[in-house]
C-alpha cells in the first residue's frame, strides 16, 4: 500500500498529517514573524553606516538570521532545547512559561500554530490535494506571517509582499486561481486603487491614510485572486476594519487618534476571497437579481 492508498483507505490519517505539518510551519511562521523585523532593523543600520561613512568593521557582529541562532527566551534568552520547541504541546506542558526564568510566553505562539494547522485542513477541505492547494497554502502562510508583523510593527517588507505578488503571477500563469491577464490587471489596479485614495485623502486632510507598503499588499492580493475580486477584498477589508476599530476603541485598547495598521484587514479579505471570493460574487449577483 502506498501512501495515496493510505490516505484514501484511512482519512483521519490524512487529517492527522495535514494538521501535524499545518502545526510545523505554523512553528517556522513564528520564527519569521519574530526574526525578519530584527533582520530588517540590523540590515538598515548597516546600511546607514555605509552612507554616512560610519567605520564599524572593528564591531563584531554575530550572525543573525532565520536559522541562526538557536530559538530561545525574549526573556532570559536561555536556549531552548529541541523538547521545549515542540508546537502547542511544549507551550502546554511549560504552563506558557520560560521553564528557566518562569516568566510568560505570549500565547500567540501556539495561536498561531492552531491557526496555520486548521487553515491548511480547511484548504485542503476547499481545494482537495493538487497544485491548487499548496498554492493557496503559501499565499495563506504569507498573509499570517504579513498580518503579525504589520501587527507588531506597522510595516509590510517588500522582501515578503513583491515576492508574494510574484509568485502569484507565476502560478497563474497556469492558470491555478484566473488566467494570467486578469492577474496582472489585478497588481495593476490593486496597487493603484489604494495608491489614488492614498493622494486623495492627503490632498483633502494633508494627512496620510495608508502605507506603501499596503499598496503594495493589495497588487500582491490582486496577482493571485484576479482585478474582479479588488472590489470584494477592498470592502470585505474596509467593514473588517471598521469594526475592528470600533472595538477597540470602545476597550480603550486603541486611540481614534493613533494610526492602525489596514495591512491585517487586507490580509483577512485576501484570505477569505481566495477561498469563497466566487461564492461571495453569486451571491451578490442573486441579491441583484431579486432586488
Amino acid at each position: 500500500m502506498n501512501i495515496i492508498e493510505l490516505y484514501q483507505a484511512y482519512p483521519g490519517f490524512l487529517l492527522f498529517t495535514l494538521i501535524l505539518v499545518g502545526l510545523i510551519f505554523g512553528s517556522f511562521l513564528n520564527v519569521v514573524i519574530y526574526r525578519l523585523p530584527i533582520m530588517l532593523k540590523h540590515e538598515w543600520t548597516s546600511q546607514c553606516k555605509q552612507y554616512l561613512e560610519i567605520d564599524d568593521s572593528a564591531a563584531k557582529v554575530s550572525p543573525y538570521n532565520l536559522l541562526t541562532p538557536r530559538s530561545q527566551c525574549p526573556h532570559c534568552h536561555h536556549l531552548i532545547p529541541a523538547w521545549q520547541n515542540i508546537p502547542v504541546i511544549s507551550y502546554l506542558l511549560l504552563g506558557g512559561k520560560c521553564r528557566q526564568c518562569q516568566q510568560r510566553i505570549g500565547f500567540r505562539y501556539p495561536l498561531i500554530e492552531i491557526l496555520t494547522a486548521g487553515l491548511t485542513v480547511v484548504l485542503y477541505f476547499q481545494f482537495g490535494a493538487g497544485w491548487q492547494m499548496f498554492s493557496a497554502i503559501i499565499f495563506i502562510y504569507f498573509l499570517i506571517i504579513l498580518t503579525a508583523i504589520d501587527i507588531d510593527t506597522q510595516l509590510l517588507p517588500d522582501q515578503l509582499t513583491l515576492l508574494l505578488l510574484w509568485i502569484g503571477l507565476l502560478v497563474n500563469t497556469q492558470m491555478l486561481f484566473v488566467p494570467l491577464q486578469e492577474a496582472v490587471l489585478g497588481a495593476i489596479l490593486g496597487y493603484l486603487s489604494l495608491w489614488s485614495i492614498y493622494h486623495l485623502y492627503r490632498l483633502a486632510t494633508k494627512k496620510e491614510g495608508f502605507g506603501y507598503g499596503d499598496f503594495k499588499l493589495l497588487a500582491a492580493l490582486g496577482a493571485w485572486v484576479g482585478w474582479t475580486m479588488l472590489p470584494v477584498i477592498i470592502l470585505l477589508s474596509s467593514i473588517t476594519g471598521v469594526i475592528a476599530g470600533i472595538l477597540m476603541i470602545l476597550s480603550r485598547r486603541h486611540s481614534y487618534t493613533n494610526p492602525l495598521p489596514f495591512g491585517p484587514y487586507l490580509a483577512i479579505a485576501g484570505g477569505i476571497t481566495i477561498l469563497w471570493g466566487n461564492d461571495i460574487l453569486d451571491f451578490y449577483w442573486q441579491l441583484v437579481s431579486l432586488a
